[in-house]
């Protein structure tokens, strides 16, 4: 890979959130199901539900409701699933294994490389920083922003070029990690480096391949500190 090849210096790291720091597969699927109740639509499978996560909570709906849904469904459906998953977010999403021990020593890291961390998420600001602040990781992400934060979501890079001005910090030490598509090509689009995530959302199968991929969320902290680890 380009990555392991060049090894260069991460300073910045840009995360997604869902499926990649966290796995809210279960809220997000039962605050859709009960959003598909209140607009008396048909239930729809897990997986189905899944897959239609990672660009933002209006795309969200208007996929679930289907059959070219009007604007006034589409935003009725859309204030009641905010209003329901913001008070469920938390029910039984959780960490992926390793992610706090992960970032605690990348956050530290080797004497020479201090590294700061964002989030970048096309999920709403407000559950997002709500989400990262209950699980205990404020300190570590003083940047949280969401796909409401600017006028357009990943893959436009304009979240990335907002991240990079405020850290001061430059595309060439800069990566982003997510575990879709969307994810890739917004850093592709910003030309940083990108990481992608196996373990996420879905079936990981982005149109460019990213600069490291990774199958646990500890191998990308190995791959970052050890100098000729490669990445399993």
């Amino acid at each position: 890979m380009k990555f392991l090849q060049a090894k260069p210096s991460i300073r910045l790291l840009i995360f997604d959130l869902d499926g990649t720091l966290i796995d809210s597969k279960k809220d997000l699927a039962v605050s859709v199901q009960a959003t598909l109740r209140y607009m008396r639509r048909d239930h729809l499978d897990d997986e189905t539900i899944f897959s239609y996560v990672g660009q933002g909570a209006p795309a969200l709906i208007r996929r679930i409701l289907g059959d070219d849904p009007s604007e006034e469904e589409v935003e009725r459906g859309l204030h009641f699933f905010l209003r329901y998953y913001n008070e469920h977010k938390l029910d039984h999403t959780r960490l992926y294994p390793g992610v706090r021990e992960t970032l605690t020593r990348l956050a530290r890291g080797n004497g020479r490389t201090r590294r700061t961390f964002a989030v970048l998420t096309n999920k709403p600001v407000y559950p997002s920083r709500g989400i990262i602040e209950d699980l205990g990781l404020s300190e570590l992400f003083p940047l949280v922003y969401g796909g409401n934060s600017f006028h357009s979501k990943k893959p436009d890079p304009v979240g990335v070029h907002t991240i990079l001005e405020a850290c001061r910090a430059d595309p060439s030490e800069t990566m982003i990690v997510g575990d879709s598509d969307v994810d890739i090509a917004t850093g592709v689009n910003a030309g940083i480096w990108t990481c992608g995530v196996t373990y996420g959302f879905g079936d990981f199968q982005p149109h460019h391949p990213p600069d490291l991929l990774v199958h646990r969320f500890a191998a990308l902290g190995e791959a970052l500190q050890e100098p000729h680890l490669k990445s399993r």
